[in-house]
């Protein structure tokens, strides 16, 4: 059974840094792309990165050179390391994966940016 679980949100001033960890199960992580999602109050769900199964990585232009992310495989965790964080980027942050043609979300974690 494929579950994510992320974890690592929280308040921060602009400015600040923050990483989230997406916990997987259920699937092998060096298989499959990770990708992780945001979801602004108000606004549509948006993607942000992916760490691809090739080990490259690919950013939306607004947090390129901003958020990194990468993969420990031997704890089957992804991570969205997030630096110089804005207001703008407050939002709800998803993991998601797609495993043999179904898609899989966790619950999502909650990243306020504010002064």
């Amino acid at each position: 059974q494929v579950q994510l679980v992320e974890s690592g949100g929280g308040s921060v001033q602009p400015g600040g840094s923050l990483t989230l960890s997406c916990a997987t199960s259920g699937f092998t992580i060096t298989q499959y792309d990770i990708n992780w999602f945001r979801q602004a109050p108000g606004k549509e769900r948006e993607w942000v990165a992916t760490k691809s199964r090739w080990d490259g990585t690919t950013y939306t232009p607004s947090v390129q050179g901003r958020f990194f992310t990468s993969r420990d495989n031997a704890k089957d965790t992804a991570y969205l390391q997030m630096n110089t964080l804005k207001p703008d980027d407050t939002a709800v942050y998803f993991c998601n994966v797609i495993v043999r043609g179904q898609n899989y979300w966790g619950q999502g974690t909650l990243v306020t940016v504010s002064s």
